[in-house]
């Protein structure tokens, strides 16, 4: 059996080496190729490229990167047509991913849709995109299978793949038990994980951290960065600060664990501050015609997943061009000067997160992947 998997972003190289650990288990001689990252590869992927080392989000970018990106649906369709994979599995990245889907169907491979994008919320005319180009869309959260479903899609639910990951993280002890034994309460900042997530958000971290400082001199801050180049970012942002801040690089698990509170930019990160149940809040700035066509194309009330899932704000969200920072150190304060509250609100996202946070869905999805691509050849096992 061979699959063609492709994730375009940090999140999706993530859920989709997960996924070929699942497959692999239930399918050892399935081969793998596709686009993605470091993690996909590590898995036993075998990457024509490393296509989340081109993470781009708003327009001025996506354009500047067409000719690469052209090149590469040119670079799968050669694929396509010289292995033909048995089926072709989408992570997330709608825009490059609704053509690597029309390649894939040109070709007659049947394509799965692996953590979709949330079209129920921005764009919802791309539900006939969906229609039209997979076979199967493989839903992560509780309400997307029924949209789906009255939409003419097929849709099951199989829960998010990133409690998969949260349920398998060990943490550091010893750097856990480092930064215990330092006094103060912990602040985390997460910017982001793309170079854009920073140049937009991270001033309003800074300076929010700043004004809780000032307030409450016996908090410290804690600062999670994605890859090490974002670590200059952050130290250059934070030169002549006299913030208490450090920064590290790899240790946003163990810096959301030992955090009081966190203010974080929006992103998948939302779903392990809920799994780890720690009050936060969330900011989303960019350019401000990207920010001007978001909110006139957005379909539901908020842009981060907790609060989809609680249908309210729990975590405060800020989204747009303006520098929400009084309002985000405002919560945070809140949260350390009253404890009530601060409790109240962690009853809140315990609540949710044992509703939904159900570990299981690479498994769940490799068993659907499989059940499908042996249907479609009506025998088993399938050759390479």
């Amino acid at each position: 059996m061979r699959l063609f998997v492709s994730a375009g972003e940090p999140s999706g190289d993530l859920h989709g080496a997960n996924l070929i650990h699942a497959l692999r288990q239930r399918e050892p001689s399935v081969e793998i190729h596709g686009f993605g990252g470091d993690r996909m590869a590590h898995a036993g992927g075998r990457l024509l490229y490393p296509l989340c080392d081109l993470a781009v989000v708003g327009i001025a970018p996506v354009v500047a990167n067409l000719p690469r990106f052209w090149g590469l649906l040119d670079r799968a369709d050669r694929f396509f047509a010289r292995q033909r994979p048995d089926a072709l599995v989408l992570i997330d990245y709608p825009g490059f991913h609704w053509w690597l889907a029309r390649r894939a169907r040109a070709h007659g491979i049947p394509v799965v849709y692996f953590v979709p994008p949330q079209i129920w919320g921005w764009l919802t005319y791309r539900v006939h995109k969906m229609r039209r180009l997979t076979d199967r869309v493989l839903c992560t959260l509780p309400f997307e299978e029924e949209w789906y479903r009255q939409r003419n899609v097929a849709a099951e639910y199989i829960g998010h793949p990133y409690f998969d990951e949260l349920r398998e993280q060990r943490l550091d002890r010893a750097f856990v038990d480092e930064q215990r034994n330092k006094p103060g309460n912990v602040v985390a900042l997460l910017p982001g994980s793309r170079n854009t997530e920073l140049q937009f958000n991270l001033s309003s971290l800074v300076r929010a951290a700043g004004l809780i400082h000032a307030q409450r001199p016996d908090t410290r801050f804690l600062a999670a960065c994605f890859r090490e180049r974002h670590r200059g970012q952050v130290e250059e942002s934070l030169r002549g600060s006299g913030l208490p801040i450090e920064v590290h690089v790899g240790r946003t698990p163990e810096i959301i664990h030992l955090a009081h509170s966190c203010m974080a930019v929006s992103g998948s990160v939302s779903l392990e501050l809920l799994y780890r149940v720690k009050p936060t809040a969330v900011l989303y700035r960019h350019r401000r015609i990207s920010i001007a066509l978001a909110h006139l194309l957005k379909r539901v009330p908020y842009i981060t997943l907790v609060n989809l899932l609680a249908n309210k704000e729990l975590f405060p969200e800020y989204f747009g061009v303006q520098c929400p920072a009084e309002s985000m150190a405002g919560h945070i304060l809140g949260w350390l000067n009253d404890r009530t509250a601060y409790e109240s609100r962690c009853a809140e996202l315990a609540a949710l997160r044992d509703r939904v946070a159900a570990p299981g869905a690479c498994e769940r999805a490799a068993e659907s992947i499989l059940a499908m691509v042996r249907a479609t050849h009506g025998k088993h096992p399938l050759a390479a």
